[in-house]
């Protein structure tokens, strides 16, 4: 197989079926963020509420997730996979239940936000291990030598799977109103469990099952620490994602600011995972193991600054431009990020170390969104999202000066030293 194949991973029939699965499961879980959103913005008109959607989430996520890395490195990943979709399912369900008009035109405006709020707490704790069995199954699905591009199409699966999801909730909002939404957003979590089991089990690779929870929970969390390259990786995008998350306020900005509305308020989302998709398409033909670590800064920084043009603007489109560029420099900075975590992580350890990066940047997505809604409520929309801007363009320009590691991170040996072990 060629090196610089970019179709590389597609020609493995079970990755396919993965990145099927995938689709099915972020194109809904994205159109419920969206309408988990728009509805309880549009019950409260207090972007502080939606900076607590963030809050219930990253509560179960954060203190759950070292412990679902030693699970899923415990136990076969395929039917885990399943048991989290099956359970994801049982949320949407819930949702749509919440917001169907014969279910609860009766109940009061803090009983549905209460409730929406306990199916995202639920939804944190399941997220906890679906990062981690994804992760882990994808290196058991293709050969080692191909792990940089099948981390390239799965991360730009998932963000082709978020930009529609995002651009057809915001109008399905709109044509078919939330509590259908939800009910189809049902419909393609049930599609993605089906397809899960059209994938075979997968071997358990690491040669220390039973072993002690504490024990497994300090040789992941000191490899992590230890492996100057993933924890300056991880650092990087954390504070980034933390004071850059302009997402949280999308809904503020859509009705408050720029008044265009649920067509508006989808475009914006779109927007985002748009440019990202992007970005992500070209690195697989243009890799981006060389000099990873200037690109990596590079991106971040750019990352930041169409974040304060956003903030600044008050034109829409001139709004859904800096989101498109903010999404592409995201993208890259993603793509960085995986191949990373894929090259330098060992099969028995990859549930433990894809936990800890959910500690760091995964969970940072939601206390960025809480930071938002807290920054917002104190200093208003357009105030908080250049004040996060201008946070990232600090950390970006203080992790390059202190951090020779990120600097010099050049992944072409690591990926030249896979490529001689399938040979």
């Amino acid at each position: 197989m060629a090196k610089n194949d970019p179709y590389a991973a597609l020609r493995y029939k079970e990755f396919n079926i993965f990145l099927l699965v995938r689709f099915a499961l972020v194109f809904g879980w994205s159109m419920q963020f969206i309408v988990i959103e728009w509805e309880v913005y549009s019950l409260t008109k207090d972007p502080l509420a939606l900076g607590i959607i963030g809050l219930m989430e990253i509560i179960p996520a954060f203190t759950m997730a070292l412990f679902a890395g030693h699970i899923v490195d415990q136990n076969e990943k395929r039917n885990l996979l399943a048991k989290c979709i099956a359970a994801f399912s049982l949320i949407s369900l819930g949702l749509f239940l919440l917001t169907w008009d014969r279910v609860v035109s009766n109940w009061s405006t803090n009983a549905i936000l209460y409730g929406i709020y306990a199916l995202v707490f639920f939804g944190g704790f399941l997220r906890s291990f679906f990062g981690p069995t994804i992760f882990s199954l994808i290196a058991l699905i293709v050969p080692k030598k191909v792990y940089p591009n099948a981390a390239t199409w799965s991360t730009s699966t998932w963000k082709a799977a978020g930009v529609l999801g995002a651009l057809f909730g915001g109008f399905f909002i709109h044509w078919i109103g939330v509590d259908k939404t939800l009910c189809i957003i049902f419909i393609l979590v049930v599609i993605s469990l089906l397809l899960t089991f059209k994938i075979k089990p997968k071997p358990i690779l690491n040669p220390k099952i039973g072993e002690s929870v504490k024990e497994s929970l300090k040789v992941g969390v000191k490899f992590v620490f230890s492996n100057k390259a993933i924890l300056g990786a991880l650092t990087l995008d954390m504070i980034a994602v933390l004071f850059g998350g302009a997402v949280a306020l999308l809904s503020v900005f859509a009705q408050d600011i720029l008044h265009v509305g649920s067509k508006g308020f989808g475009i914006l989302n779109a927007s985002i995972s748009l440019g990202s998709i992007v970005s992500m398409f070209l690195t697989t033909y243009i890799p981006i193991s060389r000099n990873a670590g200037i690109k990596l800064l590079v991106s971040v920084f750019v990352f930041g600054l169409c974040i304060i043009a956003f903030g600044m603007s008050s034109i829409f489109w001139v709004s859904v431009v800096a989101l498109f560029l903010s999404g592409a420099a995201d993208g890259i900075s993603m793509v960085i990020r995986q191949t990373i975590l894929q090259l330098k992580t060992p099969d028995n350890m990859r549930g433990r170390v894809s936990s800890v990066n959910s500690m760091f940047v995964g969970s940072s997505n939601e206390l960025g969104a809480f930071e938002s809604g807290l920054t917002a409520k104190l200093m208003g929309p357009a105030t908080a999202v250049v004040f996060g801007g201008v946070m990232t363009l600090i950390t970006v320009v203080g992790i390059g000066i202190k951090n020779p590691v990120i600097r010099t991170l050049d992944l072409t040996k690591d990926y030249e030293d896979h490529e001689r072990e399938e040979a």
